[in-house]
């Protein structure tokens, strides 16, 4: 049976630097004799090397973002992810030194210009189930993801204290009562202040997935607005003048699944083919020692 994993590749080395370098200073941070840090990248290989043992996949790739800037949603919304600060210069050593790593072990890994990492595992997680291969696995704690789930698609999210949970499509009705197809239209107007997605101001929690749970979606709310449940009527007005900001938001939330540079790429150059001594080899080089 053939099984896909996914990795959120920034997503984990963002969350692995963050907790290792957390109260230090830049010079105490691990580093090869080189001078090359390896707090993030400990943390990132353990868990890949602790999936491929897990799960044992006979596919596998480590999804990457472009740059910000170079985001097809920026040119959508161009304060799309403004937000956010500049990365510490250790952790995007780390980035080029992952890239590196995998690219002499032979672990795939893919980047696809103008497009998210959530994009690419949308494209890849959608033509896997379309193609009937198998089980696929996404890791990644953004739940923005929620939306690619279905029968053949979960995603292992990492909770404190708790380890990893396996978050099906089930968990996520049972949770939501809604499809994974609906997440973008609660997303919508709900708007993300990491992403700086604007949504709708003043629709929260308390109205965001009601909403949805009796319109359907967020054009089905804006068919509605003039005979919405009277239960909503501190939202009207707020819905009203957020429908633009709504509409932008829901092109935003929305992760591709068909990305046309992905469209006839053969997942035979995403089976998961390891070289156990070279990739020792390597992590000797880093000074890393990771079971295997």
């Amino acid at each position: 049976m053939n099984r896909l994993i996914l990795i959120d590749g920034f997503n984990l080395l963002s969350r692995g630097y963050f907790a290792t370098a957390y109260g230090k200073s830049e010079d105490q941070l691990t580093q090869t004799p080189e001078g090359l840090y390896t707090n993030a990248l400990r943390v990132k290989f353990q868990k890949i090397m602790s999936l491929i043992n897990d799960y044992n996949p006979t596919h596998f790739a480590v999804a990457w973002d472009v740059k910000r800037d170079e985001s097809k949603r920026r040119e959508l919304f161009k304060e799309y992810k403004g937000t956010r600060g500049e990365l510490p210069p250790p952790l995007i050593q780390q980035y080029q030194t992952a890239v590196n790593f995998f690219d002499a072990t032979g672990i795939p890994q893919l980047t696809v210009e103008g497009f998210e990492a959530d994009d690419v595992m949308g494209t890849l997680s959608h033509r896997w189930s379309l193609d009937e291969m198998g089980d696929c696995f996404i890791y990644s704690n953004d739940r923005d993801l929620l939306q690619l789930l279905n029968k053949n698609v979960s995603q292992i999210i990492a909770i404190r204290k708790e380890g990893d949970k396996v978050y099906t499509e089930d968990h996520f009705r049972t949770e939501y009562g809604i499809t994974p197809d609906q997440w973008i239209d609660v997303k919508a107007l709900l708007g993300d202040k990491s992403d700086n997605i604007p949504g709708v101001a003043g629709v929260g929690d308390k109205a965001a997935l009601p909403l949805v749970q009796q319109y359907g979606s967020v054009e089905g709310v804006y068919t509605s607005i003039e005979t919405l449940d009277a239960k909503y009527n501190r939202y009207r007005k707020k819905l009203i003048e957020g429908e633009e900001s709504a509409m932008l938001s829901l092109q935003l939330v929305k992760i591709e699944k068909q990305i046309p540079d992905l469209a006839e790429h053969s997942f035979e150059d995403i089976k998961l083919t390891l070289d156990y001594e070279k990739l020792q080899t390597e992590l000797d080089a880093l000074g890393l020692r990771i079971r295997i």
